[in-house]
């Protein structure tokens, strides 16, 4: 199972349809689509889903928040996706993250990284555009020569080409998403920096879950992270972050995830009123 992935609705590589029709390629039961501030690419994937009667789908998002000391990333699952309080918020985040690129890309220009905000909208294709695809234009022109030296060089929070967007806060994003009928997840909660103390501000928010297992945890921070989601009645989740073969992010699958962990967010989301709008 892999309950963290990313399509071409965001900054993935790969169509929602190609990725359920990969993810049932290698025998995977459960996934989650987790596009960034997006549910676009939710129809397509659970229509491909019902090729896969031994494939569940979980509809799902990520928003990006800010804090004081970097980004911190929510996932929601089973979001209500007609709720227009919630599809007004991310029309809101597209626009501002799209505003944000453009003014990178000035910055970028002006430190002498000459790529064009019509080429970068042209890699994003249907996604709003995100740093990936800034990132995708410089390794394009050989400004870089891995990926991630865009986000450690110019465009990480704080670089020089970094512009800020719309201001999210987590506990602003957690209940968000449970006002939209979601389950409100931390996303690889490691790379927070303080990982207890964002549980800790996120549980009377409404949090549900902990992504305990995520491709870049030692074995020792898997366990510091299932101790803590269990220290708090969170249910540990996890997934890949795959975003495609070439970009960040982990293997589709390749991380080992209890199926225990989605069960008992479908568990959590029939229990309640809400219509269950998994595959």
């Amino acid at each position: 199972m892999d309950l963290h992935l990313h399509s071409t609705a965001s900054d993935g590589s790969l169509r929602p349809a190609e990725l359920v029709a990969k993810a049932a390629s290698l025998g995977l039961g459960y996934i989650a689509l987790t596009d960034h501030d997006t549910v676009a690419g939710l129809p397509e994937a659970i229509e491909a889903a019902r090729q896969y009667p031994e494939l569940t789908l979980l509809p799902g998002v990520e928003l990006s928040t800010d804090t004081d000391t970097g980004e911190t990333h929510v996932l929601g699952y089973f979001i209500d996706t007609r709720d227009a309080a919630f599809l007004a918020a991310l029309e809101r985040f597209r626009d501002s993250r799209e505003g944000r690129g453009e003014r990178m890309v000035a910055r970028l220009n002006a430190l002498g990284v000459n790529i064009t905000w019509e080429r970068v909208k042209e890699i994003a294709g249907e996604a709003a555009v995100g740093r990936p695809h800034i990132a995708l234009a410089m390794l394009e022109n050989g400004y870089i020569e891995k990926f991630e030296d865009a986000f450690h060089g110019y465009i990480e929070q704080g670089g020089p080409a970094y512009a800020e967007r719309e201001k999210l806060t987590p506990a602003e994003a957690v209940r968000l998403i449970a006002a939209a009928g979601g389950l409100p997840v931390l996303a690889h909660p490691v790379t927070t920096g303080d990982p207890e103390g964002t549980v800790k501000a996120l549980v009377p928010a409404g949090l549900v879950g902990l992504e305990v297992y995520y491709h870049e945890n030692t074995p020792e921070d898997t366990e510091a992270m299932l101790a803590l989601a269990a220290r708090h009645g969170l249910i540990a989740t996890g997934g890949s972050d795959f975003h495609g073969e070439a970009t960040a992010g982990g293997a589709l699958g390749g991380t080992e995830v209890p199926v225990a962990a989605a069960e008992r967010l479908i568990s959590l989301h029939d229990s309640s009123n809400r219509p269950r709008r998994s595959v």
